[in-house]
């Protein structure tokens, strides 16, 4: 094999293997989530489409088998990536058809063409009417995803939006998805070996990005480490923030910043940054999240009738998947679950 040659085998085959070693870290990754499961089977998909394609392109006799595993398993990506979607938005459990059974019907039914029409005595249809219809069904779910994630979109501020927020990975994982299933539609057009490349350029390109962002949060630690604020002052400092937190609710203004907060105070936002790593072992975004979230626990019990997008604006969030994420991070239950397991409180009869 040429060095050219072996180069491209190297770099196309790279974000398979690291998808799939990926993959098994969100399965395992704790807490565990039920949107980093959904990832995780995506990844795992992507990676043995991808593996597929290679084999392919570098031995066109590979065996009809693993053909037939990997167009199966492209099959599986667009649904993958729209129930991760509808999990991150908090929107799992109001689905017509349940999850499990959404899942187990697409299965059952990829799984029993290959039962009755295996690759191997059925190349044609495969590699031409099946070939298609898995492509156009993965696009059907990629317009279904992009119709759940606009209305978080459309609300989000990009000019706040950080490479740690979740919206960003959200948005990241659905154009990194499209960009896959463009580049392998266009395959007849480019060549058939782009959709691995791309794979694998999106995945270096992710981890760069993350790596970036963990550079920025160590820095954040380590600029303020040893600047501890006298006692005194902090318990001051503590209960002006309480009051103001609690008699003018900023936290229910879905665009404040920390520097509006300090300057509020009257001091530095590296100043209260300092102040709630101190004093409460919290990033400002988790520090005011606590105070959205009782807020929003009221509303919970007390409103049956309010909608999650209505709590969520109300409690100071700017999209329902950033409410759903916090809520359940914080109190370890899903905002529906939480109302179902809660009653209203009445006021006692006089």
């Amino acid at each position: 094999m040429a060095i050219g040659s072996l180069i491209l085998l190297m770099f196309s085959g790279l974000g398979a293997l690291n998808g799939i070693l990926l993959s098994l870290y969100f399965f395992s990754a704790k807490p565990k989530s039920l949107s980093n499961k959904f990832l995780a089977a995506m990844l795992l998909m992507i990676s043995i489409r991808i593996l597929k394609s290679v084999l392919y392109y570098f031995n066109a006799e590979i065996a009809e088998t693993i053909l037939q595993i990997g167009l199966s398993a492209c099959f599986m990506i667009g649904p993958l990536l729209y129930l991760y979607c509808v999990s991150k938005v908090g929107k799992i459990e109001s689905q017509l058809i349940k999850w499990p059974l959404h899942l187990a019907g697409l299965l059952t039914l990829i799984a029993g063409v290959g039962i009755a029409y295996p690759y191997q005595s059925n190349p044609e249809l495969w590699g031409g009417t099946l070939y298609k219809v898995i492509n156009f069904i993965w696009l059907l779910y990629l317009v279904m995803s992009a119709y759940v994630l606009f209305p978080t979109v459309k609300k989000l501020n990009y000019k706040q939006l950080s490479l740690t927020d979740d919206n960003t990975w959200l948005i990241s994982v659905f154009v990194g998805n499209a960009v896959i299933w463009l580049a392998y539609f266009t395959a007849s057009y480019t060549s058939y070996i782009v959709g691995a490349l791309s794979f694998s350029f999106i995945f270096l390109l992710a981890f760069l990005v993350f790596i970036k962002a963990r550079e920025g949060q160590k820095k954040g630690h380590i600029k303020y480490a040893n600047k501890k604020i006298i006692d005194t002052e902090a318990d001051s400092l503590i209960l002006k923030l309480a009051r103001i937190m609690e008699e003018e609710e900023l936290y229910k203004n879905a665009n404040v910043t920390m520097p509006q907060i300090a300057k509020t105070l009257g001091i530095s936002s590296p100043y209260l940054s300092q102040l709630l790593n101190d004093n409460f072992n919290k990033s400002f975004s988790l520090f005011m999240n606590e105070y959205r979230i009782d807020a929003a626990k009221l509303l919970l019990i007390d409103e049956k009738q309010m909608s999650m997008d209505l709590i969520a604006e109300q409690c100071g969030f700017n999209s329902q998947s950033t409410f759903y994420n916090a809520f359940k991070k914080i109190v370890g239950a899903t905002p529906a679950v939480f109302r179902k397991e809660n009653k209203p409180i009445l006021s006692p009869e006089l």
